[in-house]
């Protein structure tokens, strides 16, 4: 066994080999951009090395770079976590001809599985079924199209070197086609440097299945059973869960035999998975499931299968990278109960799931529960990298204790004032269709509005109450008060001498304007009481540590944060800001005024219109690219465009204007 190891990459997936590899008594060295200059994995290694700028191509996508790390420190073998240049075989090569331990498999088991269209070709000649498509080398949009029209819609198009829903594009029709492929080959080119594509029928009831492979370099693969990796948004993965609902012994039996006989095929060796997908109209049925693509490393969905296995699969990478046999034959590996994943974004889905970005100033996660993340409270979320800042993993003796377990887990969790999408996986996780099983990768867009966390009155009530004590109730954390001392007689409080505080309190409260009337029942308790349709319910508020507390509602509890100048509400997962407003009159929002403003930093990576040309309300206008992610930001009415201000290739800041449209007729 090699005494050190070099992880090349970042994050959670860092942290993640250092523990195993620290457990095992091999020294850890880290490497860093210098937008990571203080993150968790580089503190948690015995030894750093900064690689470059914040961009991944100046640092962590530099292979030369990172070779140079390891020839400094020491290192004896380099572990690639996953994504950047975990799936490289040029880098691969690279490492073994440095005399370095590549943890990861042979460069030609990497090529022959890097390329969709190959590798689809390499598993037909293996007798593994795979999707009726287009794998063709033809890549006119003419020769494309024309397959897509014989194919029949809807169809997929795929990124031949794509991954994690990378250069994906769904249509659904003809007229459809020439925006989206443009679109995917512009995104493969951008994520993997290969603009080439292949296109799949597109099964109406997909579901994603996916199985645990792992070969020695002694000629032996086994499986370690499947997962269910259906429910996503927009191609990416959002709970994952081991073993898969609904699948019986025979099914099993035969979608993991054909991974094993896949990774045969390449002489695979180290951990990889084989991606399937299955038409879920009849449920899961042996003849009805097709191999999509190979992952050639360590999946980010792997501690489920960890949980239900017992198997500590980085503990498996490394000893077989250092010629060990796999620890386990095949009849040993069972399952165990049942496992859930949630990846936890830090994305706003009130505002369509947006990518999220800034300092965490408040960062808990819950207790009791397997959290893998890479960045803590006081660190930064930064537009360079994917937007996932944790997962959440549970493991239970059956699937509805484990999405039960999961749920809670979620909604315990509180971050400010960076969103995320973690009351969005409440509802998922609640959801009747979910915890049935009755899952397909179009679950999330079939239910829509439903998974979006919604307001409530206890939520309201909570709001008053928490404000009322933190403005008006002695010896509470520092107040913010909105209120002149005369419109504590006139305005927004009602004035009795000598009375208890009470008001018409007037906030706004998930974006809407809410009034409430709160009376101080008991100042030494901090409870409150607050009109709620002619009714009194009480509200009350419980210190915490750190500013942290809780509000109670009837049956309810609420997490609660004074986070510099906002102040917090937590609810099951989802940050609610207070903020008092005057209490003359409603307030109005102003109608837009055609200026279309780039939500967050990014680069400009396509203008589909120019100065002067009509627009239909909803049609792209500027498509820019933020944390690997595409956002298109269309016209807000029908109009025309009067200017765009910047060009394709452009880096942009965070609110600056990209377009303007003007109302009117065509």
């Amino acid at each position: 066994m090699f005494k050190s190891v070099l992880v090349a990459n970042r994050g959670e997936i860092a942290c993640r080999v250092f523990r195993t590899a620290r457990a095992m008594g091999l020294r850890t060295i880290a490497v860093y951009s210098e937008a990571d200059a203080k993150a968790p994995h580089v503190r948690m290694a015995d030894e750093a090395v900064l690689l470059g700028p914040a961009q991944a191509s100046e640092s962590y996508l530099d292979g030369a770079k990172v070779l140079a790390a390891a020839r400094a420190t020491g290192a004896e073998a380099i572990h690639p976590g996953y994504g950047f240049l975990s799936e490289n075989a040029d880098f691969a090569e690279a490492v073994k001809a440095a005399g370095l331990v590549w943890i990861g498999p042979p460069p030609a088991s990497i090529r022959a599985m890097g390329l969709k269209d190959a590798a689809k070709k390499l598993m037909i000649e293996a007798g593994v079924p795979v999707t009726p498509g287009y794998q063709g080398e033809d890549q006119s949009a003419d020769t494309l199209k024309a397959e897509a029209d014989r194919i029949g819609y809807p169809v997929l198009i795929k990124a031949v070197a794509g991954g994690g829903g990378k250069g994906m594009r769904r249509v659904d029709r003809a007229e459809d086609f020439a925006d989206a492929l443009a679109s995917a080959q512009r995104e493969g080119q951008s994520s993997f440097g290969d603009p080439r594509v292949l296109i799949e029928t597109y099964i109406t009831r997909p579901r994603h299945i996916e199985v645990q492979v792992f070969g020695d370099t002694h000629g032996t693969v086994v499986h370690l059973n499947e997962r269910d990796c259906s429910l996503q948004r927009r191609h990416q993965k959002v709970i994952e869960e081991a073993p898969a609902p609904g699948m019986d012994a025979a099914t099993r039996e035969a979608v993991t035999a054909a991974a094993v006989r896949a990774a045969q095929a390449v002489n695979y060796e180290g951990a990889g998975t084989i991606e399937f997908i299955a038409d879920a109209s009849e449920g899961l049925r042996a003849d009805r499931i097709w191999f999509m693509e190979m992952n050639t490393r360590l999946q980010v969905e792997h501690p489920v299968t960890e949980a239900i296995t017992g198997v500590d699969l980085v503990e498996w990478q490394l000893r077989v990278a250092a010629g060990e046999p796999i620890p386990l034959k095949q009849q040993e590996i069972g399952i165990h109960g049942w496992a859930m994943e949630a990846r936890l974004y830090a994305e706003d889905p009130a505002n369509g799931f947006l990518p999220s970005i800034g300092r965490l100033e408040h960062f808990r996660m819950p207790d009791g529960v397997r959290v893998d993340t890479g960045v803590e409270q006081g660190g930064e979320v930064s537009q360079f990298y994917d937007p996932m800042i944790a997962k959440l993993i549970v493991h239970e003796d059956t699937r509805e204790e484990a999405a039960e377990a999961l749920a809670e887990a979620c909604g315990e969790v509180e971050v400010w004032p960076v969103r995320t999408n973690a009351g969005f996986l409440v509802r998922c996780l609640e959801h009747p269709r979910f915890v049935s099983g009755d899952v397909d990768t179009g679950f999330i867009g079939a239910e829509g509005d439903a998974l979006l966390p919604a307001s409530s009155p206890e939520r309201v009530l909570a709001a008053v109450g928490l404000y009322a004590e933190k403005h008006y109730e002695p010896g509470s954390a520092p107040r913010h008060n909105d209120f002149g001392p005369w419109d504590t007689l006139t305005g927004a409080l009602g004035f009795r001498l000598n009375g208890t505080p009470r008001g018409l309190w007037v906030l706004e409260v998930d974006g809407q304007r809410v009034e409430r009337d709160a009376i101080s029942a008991q100042s030494h308790d901090s409870t409150w009481l607050v009109e709620e349709n002619g009714q009194r319910v009480t509200v009350r508020y419980d210190y915490g540590d750190w500013g942290h507390g809780s509000v109670q509602v009837g049956g309810r509890t609420f997490g609660q944060n004074t986070v510099g100048n906002d102040l917090i509400l937590f609810d099951r997962g989802q940050a609610v800001v207070i903020t008092g407003l005057q209490a003359a009159g409603p307030s109005g929002g102003p109608a837009s005024d055609g200026s279309l403003r780039a939500p967050m930093p990014g680069k400009v990576v396509a203008v589909p219109v120019k100065a002067g040309d009509p627009v239909k309300k909803g049609q792209p206008v500027v498509v820019i690219e933020a944390m690997k992610m595409e956002q298109a930001l269309t016209a807000p009415y029908d109009g025309v465009v009067e200017s765009i201000g910047f060009n394709v290739g452009d880096q942009v800041g965070a609110d600056a204007v990209l377009a303007v449209v003007t109302a009117g007729d065509e």
